[in-house]
């Protein structure tokens, strides 16, 4: 399945799970537990949201292309006018 179809799916279940949530705060009634239970099914129907509008930014991600170091030495030419972190220029003292 397509990730918009799996959100999907997990909509309508969450969608279920409401509808059966509701149900069953009419026969427990008001209590910490169903408190609870209420609580988590709306935390997940918040995350689940997240999710959604996360979903089509990640999708049109393109994938980063991997770069190869090679083994050989660099060369120190490059370093030549750099200052060593913490330590200052080779030709001034340090603090």
């Amino acid at each position: 399945m397509s990730l918009q179809e799996d959100l999907t799916s997990v909509q309508r279940r969450l969608d279920d799970l409401m509808r059966c949530v509701g149900r069953l705060d009419e026969h427990v009634g008001d209590s910490l537990d169903m408190r609870r239970v209420r609580a988590d099914a709306g935390h997940l129907r918040e995350s689940l949201a997240l999710l959604q509008d996360a979903a089509p930014a990640a999708a049109g991600r393109q994938t980063v292309e991997m770069v190869t170091i090679p083994d050989a030495p660099y060369d120190r030419g490059l370093w030549a006018d750099a200052e060593d972190e913490g330590l200052g220029s080779p030709h001034r003292h340090a603090p």
